[in-house]
């Protein structure tokens, strides 16, 4: 490489993301992003540029590569709605901490400030959603710029945005730009022995501990599960979390809040004591006790103390300091809160089998489950979209570590499923990916079947179909209003499929269900399963009247009645 050597700015910003181990981008092709269209061409073999048919499901499948890979996702959109059309994409990442790099179309540098077509003032558009917000002045400082740009959204974790205006990509600069993408180093904290020695001391005083571990907890399974059983504490984690320990193991309780399971929610309103690692569950002060002793675990400072007050405070890696606190930690006795958790979560389990058996019509929505956890394979991915659906994966899933679970968690935006298991099976072309979704997120980005089509991408679709936003109709019932615009209209999402280059099921019984399934696991091109399922509200574990001590019987008997739950035995009963 010598100085007289010359390269078009563009190309050396697409060789900066191929640096970066970028292999594909999403967007649509517009005026103002035609130069690095044109480099991503001169590319091609480096890196795939992926059409999708509107540019939110771009930025959607972007956040989902970059929550089931780690890696940074990226989308691009044209000046004017090219761009604005990715806001929900970029903020579901950003609101989930992942890193996403969005690329943004501006009008040539002599047309900016003029009212010229098309022209916005960009950057203070994404000044919110962005940990880095950059428009490109030179082109000699283009691949520099997005340089640093990936640097920060994966210090940050989160979305960093480069505008650049159309002409600048075309110049011919020094090609002398080196990435630093090989320079890059992450270092987590190790802990101070003396924080774990005092947790260590409230853990042995404690009556009813429990382990409560979030997305910072990612890789330390074989650490979460030996130190709950050396302090004999039930585990629960946020919905986020699924997947990091095995549904099979008998102490793990899922999650609390609504988007959760009966014995967690039971289990953190009694704990006297919670370990709190690697999360920042946003519904703390609903649902943990208030009074109990808190410790917690977390990589970054600010989220100490957050969301209960703590007795110890532990500024570490996830992992490092669970080895530390079970190589100091003493193996402690079974008790009674132990045992009785156990017993509660396997009677939940118990209630859900029975469940799934069920040949009630229109289907239940647990048999549709049954039919995933019966086909998917031991590193499948499954992309759950926003609503009842959310609930019903949390639940119904049984994963395990080498498997993938992941949806819109804290921005919770409707349509996420399908775009995420674009991203999903791009990603991994040789694992199987499920993207579960109600009929109202599915609505909202159905017409991207098509690019699973285009790409011949083997997604199994899932659909589960009720005629209502579910969710939001529990909402308005829980605060005493009338039904109101959550109806939707029935459609047929099989022949949808059909039209846009897919297979498509449409699904009204078991034998129906069965043969869907069955097909769909041998399946090479995308599949949509579209059940018809009852428009039955899930069991409302938040708010269950069941405790023979707290409610009357006539009050359990209509509990009961309305959800099925006649066999779950309330946690305070296998305390007795």
């Amino acid at each position: 490489m010598f100085m007289d050597d010359k390269i078009k700015s563009g190309i050396a910003m697409v060789k900066v993301l191929e640096s970066w181990g970028v292999d594909h981008v999403y967007g649509i092709p517009g005026g103002s992003f035609n130069s690095t269209m044109d480099a991503l061409f001169s590319e091609k073999e480096k890196i795939k540029y992926i059409q999708v048919r509107h540019e939110e499901v771009g930025a959607l499948a972007a956040a989902g590569d970059a929550k089931i890979t780690g890696k940074i996702g990226v989308a691009f959109g044209s000046a004017g709605p090219g761009a604005t059309h990715l806001f929900n994409g970029l903020y579901d990442a950003k609101m989930d901490h992942v890193p996403v790099l969005a690329l943004i179309g501006q009008v040539a540098t002599g047309a900016m400030n003029t009212d010229f077509f098309q022209e916005m003032n960009e950057n203070p558009m994404f000044a919110d959603v962005s940990v880095y917000n950059r428009t490109v002045m030179t082109a000699e400082q283009l691949p520099h710029v997005v340089d640093q740009a990936i640097k920060q959204a994966y210090k940050y974790k989160g979305v960093a945005v480069v505008t650049i205006p159309v002409d600048l990509g075309w110049v011919d600069i020094p090609d002398t730009f080196k990435s630093t993408a090989s320079d890059y180093r992450v270092k987590n904290p190790a802990p101070d022995i003396e924080d774990v020695d005092a947790a260590l001391k409230l853990l042995k005083d404690a009556k009813r501990p429990i382990l409560y571990f979030g997305k910072g907890a990612t890789g330390a399974t074989k650490e979460i599960e030996e130190f709950a059983q050396m302090y004999k504490m039930p585990i629960a984690s946020s919905a986020l979390a699924k997947g990091i320990v095995p549904d099979n193991n008998p102490a793990y309780l899922a999650s609390a809040g609504r988007v959760a399971t009966k014995p967690a929610v039971e289990a953190l309103k009694q704990a006297d004591l919670q370990f709190f690692i690697g999360s920042d569950f946003p519904f703390a002060q609903y649902f943990f006790n208030p009074d109990a002793k808190f410790i917690q675990v977390d990589i970054d400072s600010s989220k100490l103390g957050k969301r209960h007050e703590d007795d110890v405070a532990i500024l570490a890696d996830a992992k490092k300091t669970l080895k530390l606190l079970i190589e100091r930690g003493e193996e402690q006795p079974s008790t009674k809160w132990y045992q009785a958790n156990l017993d509660n979560n396997k009677n939940w389990h118990d209630w859900i089998k029975k469940m799934a058996d069920s040949d009630s019509l229109p289907l239940r929505v647990e048999p549709v489950f049954k039919e995933i956890n019966r086909i998917a394979e031991d590193d499948a991915i499954f992309t759950v979209d926003v609503g009842n659906v959310t609930i019903d994966g949390l639940r119904f899933l049984n994963m395990n570590p080498k498997q993938v679970f992941t949806t819109s968690g804290w921005f919770a935006t409707m349509g996420y499923g399908m775009p995420a298991a674009i991203g999903g099976q791009l990603s991994y072309p040789n694992r199987q990916v499920f993207s579960i979704s109600g009929d109202g997120g599915f609505a909202m980005v159905a017409q991207d079947i098509i690019t699973q089509a285009k790409y011949h991408l083997p997604i199994i679709n899932v659909v589960l179909s009720n005629d209502s936003f579910g969710f939001i109709k529990a909402e308005q019932d829980d605060t005493h209003q009338s039904h109101y615009g959550v109806d939707i209209k029935d459609a047929d999402w099989a022949g949808v499929a059909q039209s846009l280059g897919a297979v498509g099921f449409s699904v009204h019984n078991k034998e129906e269900l069965k043969e869907a399934f069955d097909f769909a696991k041998d399946a090479t091109e995308p599949v949509v399963i579209d059940v018809k399922i009852a428009d039955e509200r899930p069991l409302p574990v938040e708010q269950l009247v069941l405790d023979p001590d707290q409610f009357s019987q006539d009050d359990i008997d209509k509990f009961n009645k309305a959800y099925n739950s006649k066999d779950l035995i309330p946690l305070s009963q296998f305390l007795k």
